[in-house]
């Protein structure tokens, strides 16, 4: 497959095979990549929201008012879910959201996701994230010109300390480690930005690497 190559500086560029990116036909591996997304997004929630229902309010042990002969409606607690400051019903209580993905599975959809990236031409490498100075400025006009709109996702293995300083101040930008690479993080971004070397981690992940 061929991917867009940078020089550091994002001024030139040229076109380059790159061996060992995955290839699918129809719609193969795309399932995989939802469930992934929703498993991951699933996984991050606390569950730890909690309602309280008319038995856990505190008080309302007392009948408001006699049965009858009040020409009001029955009524037995003040903490009825029908009054205000009553209890909650079937409000939502502390849960584990956490979802199960195999490890094939997880695999596959990182293959798919970096596949529909990498066709669509929205991954673009660059030879090294070697600006000088290590300036925000200096790493934003290079990013400027290889992805001139949108949110970028620069990814290295691993970013340089000056690298990672300049370029985390840039509010459009993100950063992520080749190793630490997820299926969400290709589905999110429309602008990838690659060094060399992360390629070259991320092609060996692909092919029996760790996933």
């Amino acid at each position: 497959m061929k991917l867009k190559i940078f020089s550091p500086d994002g001024t030139q560029s040229r076109e380059q095979d790159f061996d060992g990116l995955p290839t699918f036909e129809g719609d193969k591996g795309r399932q995989a990549v939802k469930e992934v997304i929703v498993a991951t997004q699933a996984n991050r929630r606390q569950g730890t929201h909690s309602t309280k229902t008319r038995g856990e309010v505190r008080g309302g042990g007392r009948k408001p008012w006699r049965q009858k002969g009040t020409g009001r409606a029955r009524a037995g607690s003040t903490r009825s879910p029908l009054w205000g400051g009553g209890g909650v019903v079937f409000g939502p209580k502390p849960r584990d959201y956490s979802k199960k993905v195999n490890a094939k599975v997880r695999a596959l959809a990182f293959n798919r996701a970096l596949f529909d990236r990498a066709s669509a031409g929205e991954i673009a490498v660059i030879e090294a994230f070697a600006v000088s100075p290590a300036k925000t400025k200096v790493v934003d006009q290079v990013v400027g010109r290889i992805a001139p709109e949108g949110k970028v996702l620069l990814v290295d293995a691993p970013f340089a300390v000056e690298t990672r300083r300049a370029a985390r101040n840039i509010s459009r930008v993100s950063l992520q480690e080749a190793s630490n690479l997820s299926t969400v993080d290709l589905a999110q971004y429309r602008a990838i930005i690659v060094s060399t070397k992360a390629l070259e981690a991320i092609i060996v992940r692909v092919n029996g690497g760790k996933n």
